[in-house]
């Protein structure tokens, strides 16, 4: 055995000492103070005694919690994901009764609820105390990261790995072009700012440029344009498909699936990840055969469906199981403080956010981001080849607080510490890794279509068509992505339209549909895409009613005499092939909305009626069709300028003054970027190579 083994092993074993005597001192420090917590007999015991039963119940809690609980947690994933990280403080507390039962002194008991806090107490204590010896060697610290993650494939500690680099997609969901530019310049994220800074007489070590999306401005599209090279026929979040009756929802599991297949089958390629890819937190795979929290596969069973693996992953490791759980109660209690502040100060706009949102934000800020980036660890230790992984935090977070709220600038705080912690691994990591953070889409704020008006949108088609209005306006669904997660994690179905994938209305009604600020409007009666004709000859006031109302900007529609048509306020009327940025209907939506509104016009499952919400050209407010206040989905403001950042050591993605535009352009700037890290080929199909030198 060589002397560097000695000196790890050596090393090791300080540490195991040092961590147990850590344990040790907080157990006495909380028999001290806890009423029901005691380390004594009743008679009293000398202070050795005391200290002996003190230094035996921290190893013995320590040993159980390295032999049984990972075994308790597998075990534990036949529940939902979600109810394990609730379960967590009960397991911990149940170990630490355990190891006082077992104790060879014979001595130590505890009430239940205390045993919970004396053990979360202990692992925090181990986990930080291990964590600042284990930092100062890299050997140890890469052995502890493979144990966060769960993650045994590749080269060792101490071996080399590929010498060829490679990348680590790292997606902030909702993040805008200007919103990450605010937060760099106000020190809101140091990390991004470092990447962004000349230093050592060098230039940065990173770019900023925004890109911008297609008409349908949200996860669903630009991370499947991404991640599979298409979004065609993706028109919106969720939209009504006629000869299926099925609402295609892209946060549902079966919906992602199939959109997932679509993709494959139009492209001729898995994706961007399949050569020894990973796909963590995502919509969709990429084609990647290492899968965590993926919504694709989340509707699967059997051994091939790895999503429950990304937790236990994280779970198995009890200081961090502990850690993400107070982290969770922690944010619970944060969104219930700051949702009271804003309703006692009556801020406007203002949004519910009471039931089950606290649970579902603190779903998305820890449990979600915490699992994430820890299988993103274990990934780049590993080794492999190219990584995709979506945090959702800031985009939850800014539906219900807004793009520019602090409860927002507090969650970019903390993504930015996530990318530090990446940085680090890097450097850890047995190859080189090439980090770009990209968005999917931005967010535009403003009050809610509902708010202003004092009705929805599927009342006023309603009204429009002379169909009975009810008085009480129903909640549209929220198209936020942790929803999504959290049910399946839950494994209950994202439903729609009260309870079923498919329309529940008589077919003889209107199917109104909200995607942020876009709204779509089908007749499931008629089995093609209707005319404007035959519209006006059905219900001659409805379209009328939707383009001359103060909320909507443009309304497109299919026509018989001009294929398509955009309609305005006053009677506007202009053929899809006749649009023009900056002018008529399109005049406040900005450069690029024609393009988007003719390519989503040639797509099979367009609605009959796709109805794009007022925009202000100067403030990019924009009043969504869902009860959010931060939104996107449609054209108009910031929602549509999300942001790539990218290591200068890349080729630029785009020429000088150019502009990259559309989620399908980032896909072959990705595949150029995997091939000049000089790792294993992902194979190009013919059509993707000539899209690529077009490029």
């Amino acid at each position: 055995m060589g002397r560097g083994r000695w000196h790890s092993l050596i090393g090791a074993g300080g540490r195991s000492i040092a961590v147990w005597a850590a344990s040790t001192v907080t157990m006495l420090v909380l028999a001290g103070i806890l009423p029901d917590f005691r380390l004594q007999s009743a008679g009293g015991d000398s202070a050795t005694r005391i200290a002996v039963t003190a230094a035996a119940g921290a190893g013995v809690f320590g040993l159980l919690s390295a032999l049984v609980w990972p075994l308790l947690v597998r075990l534990l994933l036949l529940v939902p994901a979600l109810v394990l990280g609730l379960l967590v403080f009960f397991l911990n507390g149940s170990l630490l009764l355990l190891a006082l039962r077992v104790n060879p002194s014979g001595r130590g008991e505890a009430a239940p609820e205390t045993a919970v806090v004396v053990a979360a107490a202990m692992s925090a204590v181990a986990s930080a105390t291990g964590a600042a010896l284990a930092v100062r060697d890299d050997d140890a610290y890469r052995r502890r990261l493979y144990r966060l993650a769960a993650r045994r494939r590749g080269p060792a500690p101490g071996q080399d790995g590929p010498a060829t680099p490679g990348a680590v997609f790292v997606q902030l969901d909702g993040v805008g072009h200007d919103v990450l530019r605010t937060a760099v310049d106000r020190g809101l994220m140091p990390t991004v700012a470092s990447w962004l800074t000349p230093s050592d007489g060098r230039g940065p070590a990173h770019r900023l440029t925004a890109w911008r999306t297609d008409w349908s401005s949200q996860t669903g599209a630009s991370q499947l344009g991404i991640l599979h090279g298409s979004n065609h026929d993706v028109p919106a979040f969720r939209w009504y498909e006629k000869e299926s009756r099925e609402v295609m929802v892209c946060n549902r599991p079966t919906s992602a699936a199939e959109l997932q297949r679509r993709a494959i089958e139009r492209t001729g390629d898995g994706g961007l990840l399949t050569v020894d890819g990973a796909s963590r937190g995502n919509l969709f795979s990429g084609g990647a055969d290492q899968l965590a929290l993926v919504l694709s596969v989340a509707a699967r069973r059997g051994r091939e469906n790895r999503s429950r693996a990304g937790y236990f992953a994280y779970f198995s490791d009890p200081a961090g199981a502990v850690r993400t759980a107070m982290s969770f109660v922690a944010e619970v209690g944060r969104e219930t403080g700051q949702s009271t502040r804003a309703r006692l100060a009556r801020q406007r706009p203002r949004v519910g956010r009471g039931g089950l949102y606290p649970f579902v934000r603190a779903f998305a800020t820890v449990v979600e981001r915490d699992v994430v980036v820890a299988a993103v660890i274990g990934d780049m230790l590993a080794g492999r080849n190219a990584v995709y992984a979506d945090l959702v935090a800031y985009d939850e977070v800014a539906h219900h607080s807004g793009p520019h709220s602090r409860d927002a600038e507090q969650v970019l705080r903390k993504l930015d510490r996530s990318l530090a912690l990446l940085a680090q691994v890097a450097e850890h990591a047995p190859r080189p890794y090439r980090i770009v953070v990209l968005s999917d889409h931005g967010q535009s704020p403003g009050e809610t279509f509902r708010s202003r008006y004092g009705l929805s949108l599927g009342q006023l088609v309603r009204a429009g068509c002379a169909l009975p209005v009810p008085r009480r306006v129903e909640r549209t669904h929220s198209g936020a992505e942790a929803r999504a997660a959290v049910r399946a994690a839950l494994r209950r179905p994202v439903e729609e339209n009260g309870g079923g994938h498919r329309a529940t209305r008589r077919r003889t009604e209107p199917v109104v549909l909200a995607s942020g600020n876009l709204g779509l409007v089908s007749f499931p009666d008629v089995p093609h895409r209707m005319s404007k004709e035959e519209i006006d000859r059905r219900h001659p006031a409805l379209l009328p009613t939707l383009a001359e109302h103060p909320g909507v900007g443009f309304v497109l529609v299919r026509s018989e005499e001009h294929g398509g048509v955009v309609l305005g306020a006053h009677g506007v009327e202009v053929p899809v092939d006749r649009l023009a940025d900056g002018s008529g209907p399109l005049a406040d939506f900005g450069p690029g909305a024609a393009d988007a509104v003719r390519r989503t016009h040639s797509f099979p499952h367009t609605a009959d009626i796709m109805v794009n919400s007022w925009c202000d050209p100067a403030t990019g407010e924009v009043l969504a069709f869902e009860e959010q206040i931060g939104s996107h989905g449609g054209l108009g403001g910031a929602q549509g300028r999300p942001f790539l950042l990218w290591p200068v050591t890349l080729s630029a993605p785009a020429g000088d003054g150019a502009e990259l535009v559309g989620a399908e352009r980032l896909h072959h700037v990705f595949r150029r970027w995997l091939r000049e890290c000089d790792g294993p080929q992902v194979p190009l199909s013919g059509r993707e190579d000539e899209g690529e030198r077009a490029a």
